[in-house]
């Protein structure tokens, strides 16, 4: 382990290089993991919180992990860096070193944290950032630079459950889709309920179905109401429907989505039981009078089809 208080990237990388020399010279089966670099910024009082979620990624950690630790008030840069393995190699094994440094930073930093990461990331590696606590300016100093520098990060992880306003939460993703990849979680989550659908739609006897929907009702947590329109949206791009705006009625939203054929009614109800965020179901009817339900489950999602 290295540290120090009122350090430069410059002395950070350095010691970074010495110390995955050192572990090598300890054992020639170390290697160093060259796959992923991880920049995470966190505000200082969550950051073993932070660290704790890190560690149960188990062997899917980054290669070189970049933690910023953003402290009010602090106009100096502290760091501490390690380097670990989950193995001792044995004669003729190969153990793989992943390389973790922490960067305690100020609020005065923040705006140029590209300046401080870069050399601090492997070259030729996907850089991925993630900002749980926010920290606009520090992601966009990450994929876009003031200056003509290269973007530092090619990705960027962010949940949009997290975010206050749905609206908002939408517009920073298009926004940042215009400069690199963006992974939202709220997105992913809703990976199991979109594939479920369009699996139960792919049989060629079935596809007919699709023009004859004509409501659709997403039940969600009540702090996930961005994975129900994610879902709706999803929906009506697939089927080529034009949605319209959307109405609250009390803790409801409703609307309408119109079709080559009609209208589809929209409908977006939270659930106050759900214990992880997301979806708790999703009821798709026709008019046929057909109901194609998803509900979540202990063991995952449960399908149900009712034809009258």
């Amino acid at each position: 382990m290295w540290s120090a208080q009122d350090t430069s990237p410059a002395a950070i990388e350095a010691a970074l290089r010495e110390l995955v020399a050192e572990r090598h010279h300890e054992n020639e089966g170390y290697v160093a993991a060259r796959a992923l670099n991880l920049v995470t910024i966190v505000d200082a009082q969550f950051s073993g919180e932070i660290a704790n979620r890190l560690r149960r990624v188990g062997r899917y950690h980054a290669s070189r992990t970049v933690v910023c630790s953003v402290e009010p008030g602090r106009t100096k840069i502290d760091a501490r860096a390690t380097v670990a393995s989950q193995a001792n190699p044995r004669p003729g094994e190969f153990a793989l070193m992943r390389e973790t440094v922490v960067v305690s930073v100020g609020e005065r930093h923040v705006p140029h944290l590209a300046r401080i990461v870069d050399p601090l990331i492997v070259p030729d590696l996907t850089t991925v950032a993630w900002s749980p606590h926010g920290h606009r300016r520090a992601v966009d100093s990450l994929v876009r630079p003031g200056d003509s520098s290269r973007p530092v990060a090619q990705t960027v992880m962010l949940d949009s459950v997290g975010e206050p306003d749905p609206h908002d939460a939408l517009e920073r993703v298009c926004a940042l889709a215009a400069s690199c990849e963006v992974v939202d979680l709220a997105w992913l989550r809703v990976t199991p309920w979109r594939e479920r659908l369009a699996a139960h739609f792919d049989p060629p006897d079935r596809r007919a179905e699709l023009r004859t929907l004509s409501k659709i009702s997403v039940r969600h947590g009540s702090a996930s109401l961005i994975s129900g329109l994610l879902l709706a949206g999803w929906l009506c791009d697939r089927l080529g429907w034009r949605p319209e705006h959307l109405t609250r009625h009390d803790d409801l939203l409703r609307g309408r989505a119109r079709g080559r054929r009609g209208e589809v009614e929209l409908r977006l109800e939270p659930v106050g039981r759900l214990t992880v965020p997301g979806l708790a179901g999703v009821e798709i009817r026709s008019d046929l009078g057909t109901l194609i339900a998803l509900e979540r489950g202990e063991g995952g999602l449960t399908a149900r089809r009712v034809e009258r």
